[in-house]
């Protein structure tokens, strides 16, 4: 029998894009989707175990006090659920060890690396080897960017996409590593998924503002070892529908949206993969 697949978006301390996640796991196939305030899964009204995907969508977690995503990452290792020794973190490492999927968006992203959930080496989710910081303009982005996966990714929310379009939105985006070594290590097993691509070339750039932040190897977004987790600074959810981009009547765009992609290749891994 094929399996519900069972999704669970979380909200609250200053998320602002739960909505849209929801809706496009919904678009994707996707049987069973919550939406659950942070503060469900640390009384214990909700666990993560009855799930299958967990969504970390983007938004302005704590608003960013002490750097994005650093007091929610914080909240994340530490809390503890409500009458247990259990933490929430450790609820999460047993999710991914069952085989759990977990894809962070923007703020998601942020909150994954400075979790150390991403980049996972050797299976280690709780050692911090990566960051994002403030973007070299200076500024908040809000624009359209080019990206492009790579192939020989372990990643499966990423397969089959080449080139795609998506909108980014963050003050915080600029990918960076401890040291030369992460960015290697990061590279040799083909964990940088997406990257920041200029649209004439279709090659990763540092030019600005193909690469909006000027993270280092125009880095996108990563996934684990796994390929089960994945961190992405622009928005899939965002673009779930031509009417989305801003160009989708001069380019007659076809009716869905291309960020969905990511949504349904973790729905059917699920489906053909999990019980």
């Amino acid at each position: 029998m094929t399996p519900q697949v069972r999704v669970i978006v979380t909200t609250g301390y200053g998320t602002n894009c739960e909505i849209e996640t929801a809706h496009a796991c919904r678009l994707a196939g996707a049987d069973h989707v919550d939406i659950v305030h942070l503060s469900d899964l640390l009384d214990g009204t909700v666990r993560l175990g009855d799930y299958h995907f967990l969504n970390l969508p983007g938004g302005f977690l704590d608003g960013d006090n002490l750097g994005a995503a650093q007091a929610g990452a914080h909240r994340l290792r530490n809390a503890r659920i409500a009458d247990s020794k259990e933490r929430l973190m450790d609820q999460l490492l047993g999710f991914v060890e069952n085989g759990g999927l977990v894809l962070g968006v923007c703020n998601g992203f942020q909150l994954m690396v400075k979790t150390g959930l991403l980049p996972g080496f050797g299976g280690n989710y709780e050692n911090r080897m990566v960051s994002l910081t403030y973007n070299d303009s200076g500024k908040f982005e809000d624009r359209w960017v080019t990206c492009t996966a790579s192939p020989d990714s372990p990643c499966i929310f990423t397969r089959g996409i080449g080139k795609i379009e998506l909108p980014v939105r963050h003050g915080e985006g600029k990918f960076v590593t401890l040291d030369s070594s992460v960015l290697d290590r990061l590279t040799d097993e083909k964990l940088i998924a997406l990257q920041y691509v200029s649209p004439e070339t279709v090659s990763p750039t540092q030019d600005y503002p193909y690469n909006p932040n000027g993270s280092d190897l125009a880095v996108a977004g990563i996934c684990d070892p796994s390929g089960r987790l994945m961190g992405l600074m622009p928005h899939p959810e965002a673009f779930h529908h031509r009417t989305n981009h801003p160009q989708w009547t001069r380019r007659k765009l076809p009716e869905e949206g291309a960020g969905l992609v990511f949504f349904r290749n973790a729905v059917d891994y699920i489906r053909q993969n999990l019980s």
